[in-house]
């Protein structure tokens, strides 16, 4: 009963940013701790677990926290109905202004807490968006169907969230698959 009032509590709107930007943090990490545990049972990765990666991936939901937060309750509140047409028209503005911003926030804040330079982490951008973009068609918009005609706007996030360590679990590997390959080739080379 007293986690039911804690988690109550922490979705009224005083505490809701903080709920949502801790919310995503917390996914983004989980979601790459996935993929390494992945990496670790097939095979793909020798090297120990690396929580700093885990801890960049954490940061980086700290930076699309506040995003979403301010991106689903504009929504709510521009379009605020749950008629067909309007649920559509989320989905639209979701997928071709929230789906690039979370993108290129991914990859550019990820990639400069890995050490990356700007530029270096804007090649990989680019060279990665289209897939991912694509990718993002395949998933997003089932899942933002179901959020804006059935989840309260409140939960929205939390949600999103959700859905997205799916999401973060297939960005992480994505993003570092190059590594990885690169890492497994030179261990295969005789020195």
């Amino acid at each position: 009963m007293a986690l039911l009032r804690v988690i109550n509590r922490l979705f009224q709107p005083r505490y809701l940013l903080v709920t949502n930007i801790g919310s995503c943090a917390v996914l983004m990490g989980l979601g790459d701790a996935a993929v390494q545990g992945v990496e670790k049972v097939t095979g793909t990765s020798t090297q120990p677990y690396d929580w700093e990666r885990t801890a960049r991936l954490a940061a980086t939901g700290l930076m699309l926290g506040p995003f979403n937060h301010y991106w689903y309750s504009m929504l709510d509140r521009v379009l605020p109905s749950v008629t067909v047409l309007t649920v559509g028209k989320k989905i639209l503005a979701d997928q071709t202004v929230a789906a690039p911003c979370f993108a290129i926030t991914f990859f550019m804040g990820t990639g400069i807490l890995e050490g990356q330079s700007v530029k270096s982490s804007w090649n990989e951008f680019t060279d990665k968006f289209w897939a991912v973009y694509k990718a993002d068609w395949a998933l997003w918009p089932a899942a933002q169907a179901i959020n804006f005609t059935f989840i309260p706007g409140q939960f929205r996030v939390v949600y999103v969230c959700g859905v997205t360590l799916c999401w973060n679990t297939f960005l992480s590997y994505y993003k570092h698959k190059d590594k990885l390959q690169k890492k497994a080739l030179n261990a295969k080379e005789p020195h």
